[in-house]
């Protein structure tokens, strides 16, 4: 199984065309070959998730809108962001989502970007994890040697920030990206912005679907830049 690994250099060597649907069936077949890998991704989804979800909430309250903290959404607990219908998901398919962090736009300080400060910020803390987490495993790696539950579990945490971040900023709705993607079309271009916010998570899955059945690899080719991007291959 060598593509669910704590080794970034094992990582870098898996097959790029494999779809989301085989490295979920990879990761859910270690609850029964090897169930303390299987927690160590479990917490690392969890943590991406989580640092992702908080701080779409944070960046809104930063901007004077308390409407995620009246709602309990301004913590660090998993149990705040964790959807568990979406979390099964990803296990199972390799893909699915948190709860949505709540915010009011006409709160917001910023009115013109401040939606988009408020959705980049989610993609931002995943980045800054990969970085810090980078970091953490080249140092940790040589002195407690690639089998330290530490070093495998700092390698699960850089591949599932990577996933999230590159997955979060496709510019279709309701994903991240989308909304740079709004504010920088002009108004004449709205009768499509309301289109794609009414269909956008339909056009996702089906891009899902012929990602995972039709073998197009079109996650796998976005991912592999960030992959890329980040040292891995």
């Amino acid at each position: 199984m060598p593509c669910v690994t704590y080794n970034l250099h094992t990582l870098a060597r898996c097959p790029r065309r494999v779809n989301s649907v085989y490295y979920a069936g990879m990761i859910i077949s270690l609850l029964f070959t090897e169930p303390t890998l299987f927690f160590l991704w479990l917490l690392a989804i969890v943590y991406g998730i989580t640092i992702h979800e908080y701080s779409h909430v944070l960046a809104a309250y930063l901007q004077g809108d308390d409407t995620g903290k009246l709602l309990g959404r301004l913590t660090l607990n998993p149990l705040a962001h964790i959807e568990p219908f979406g979390m099964l998901l990803l296990l199972v398919v390799g893909f699915g989502w948190g709860r949505p962090a709540p915010f009011n736009p006409f709160n917001l300080k910023y009115r013109k970007w401040g939606e988009v400060l408020v959705a980049f910020a989610g993609p931002l803390s995943n980045l800054v994890s990969i970085i810090v987490f980078i970091v953490a495993v080249n140092i940790l790696g040589p002195i407690l040697g690639p089998f330290n539950l530490l070093v495998q579990l700092l390698g699960f945490l850089i591949l599932i920030n990577i996933i999230l971040l590159a997955f979060n900023l496709i510019p279709i709705p309701p994903l991240d990206g989308s909304k740079l993607l709004f504010e920088l079309l002009p108004d004449k271009y709205n009768h499509i912005k309301a289109q794609l916010s009414r269909n956008g998570p339909w056009i996702l899955l089906m891009f899902i679907f012929v990602d995972n059945f039709l073998g197009i690899n079109i996650f796998g080719r976005i991912f592999s830049v960030f992959f890329r991007l980040a040292g891995l291959v």
